[in-house]
């Protein structure tokens, strides 16, 4: 009999392509454990996985995928290209080598990691993803932490629409010019640290945990149910069995429209938890 899991909704690509809207993100989780948190998170019910050339994650989480028995259609796979490799037959390679790690002849989506705007290649980067969608390494492309100037110079340099942009984003931090930006273009927007990074007192903040108590609902159900309602997709991390269960079931948590306004109340104007990617110098 097979395992009952949470029903993930899919989102649509302005490229034709889709992805699942909640996913396990792999930061910060340490190679020698990634295979089997990652085979934890398969089990779980997540069919999205985004891993990142520089987290050195990538062969555990490609052995947990090879070891799981799902079929290779039924999962959707990330990786990123680090900030060393802008360069374009230097961003081509760093794919392919991912690959190689992942075991895998192609991912899902692929971003660029940081535009790092003091290297001045991101141009460049996003031509040699352009060129990757093309060869069929990856099926979609799109970017990760890029300012607006520069999210809107690679689309005037290239006229390539990036499928989706990933960025620091949670309750305290929710990016309102991106993602109207986001819209305008038809971009998705994707949140990391959606949970605040365990930086803050976000999941001990009134307003979520009088809301969790209304639903019988943990404090991160509430915020990743929030990020779901404003069709944002989002990849929280977790090494904890029933955390990484816990999270993946606010997939079912709908909130009302009363409480995502008083969630949305809580944006801060020294929100960001993470680097400033105009910041960003390597």
């Amino acid at each position: 009999m097979t395992a009952s899991h949470p029903d993930v909704p899919t989102i649509p690509f302005h490229d034709g392509h889709t992805i699942p809207q909640l996913g396990y993100g792999v930061f910060k989780v340490e190679p020698d454990i990634a295979a089997d948190v990652t085979a934890q998170a398969l089990a779980a019910g997540y069919r999205h996985i985004d891993t990142a050339k520089i987290y050195g994650n990538e062969e555990g989480v490609g052995r947990a995928i090879a070891d799981s028995g799902i079929p290779r259609e039924e999962l959707f796979v990330t990786t990123k290209l680090w900030n060393d490799a802008h360069a374009f037959d230097d961003a081509i390679a760093a794919c392919e080598a991912s690959l190689e790690r992942l075991g895998l002849d192609h991912v899902d989506l692929y971003l660029t990691h940081w535009a790092v705007p003091s290297q001045g290649q991101y141009v460049e980067a996003w031509k040699a993803l352009i060129e990757l969608q093309k060869r069929g390494l990856t099926r979609s492309i799109g970017v990760s932490n890029h300012p607006l100037p520069q999210l809107t110079e690679i689309i005037e340099a290239t006229s390539v629409v990036p499928a989706i942009h990933q960025i620091e984003l949670h309750p305290y931090f929710q990016q309102r010019e991106l993602r109207e930006a986001h819209g305008e273009h038809g971009i998705l927007t994707q949140s990391w640290g959606p949970l605040g990074q365990g930086k803050s007192d976000l999941l001990e903040n009134d307003a979520i945990t009088s809301i969790a108590a209304a639903h019988d609902a943990s404090p991160a159900q509430v915020v990743l149910a929030w990020h779901l309602a404003h069709g944002i997709v989002t990849i929280p991390k977790s090494v904890t069995p029933a955390r990484i269960v816990e999270n993946l079931a606010a997939a079912e948590l709908t909130l009302t429209s009363e409480e995502i306004a008083a969630i949305d109340e809580l944006d801060r104007p020294d929100g960001r938890g993470g680097a400033d990617p105009a910041a960003k110098t390597a």
